[in-house]
């Protein structure tokens, strides 16, 4: 283990950045067991914003209270 180890808190941006990109790629693992056609071109890009887009955010305001 190294010496510069954080605690990990809710206030770290990079904690709730990796708890909402994990909880939004869970959703989406179960909307896509929902439905029964392959992906298209507008769902890969939905996709990628509904996981990047909610960790950006939740890492911006965790910054901003840190």
């Amino acid at each position: 283990m190294s010496s510069n180890s954080e605690l990990i808190s809710w206030t770290n941006p990079e904690y709730v950045a990796a708890v909402v990109s994990i909880l939004s790629l869970g959703a989406l693992v179960f909307y896509s067991s929902l439905t029964q056609s392959g992906p298209t071109v507008d769902e890969i890009i939905l996709v990628g914003l509904v996981t990047t887009l909610p960790a950006t955010i939740a890492y911006e305001l965790a910054r901003s209270f840190q």
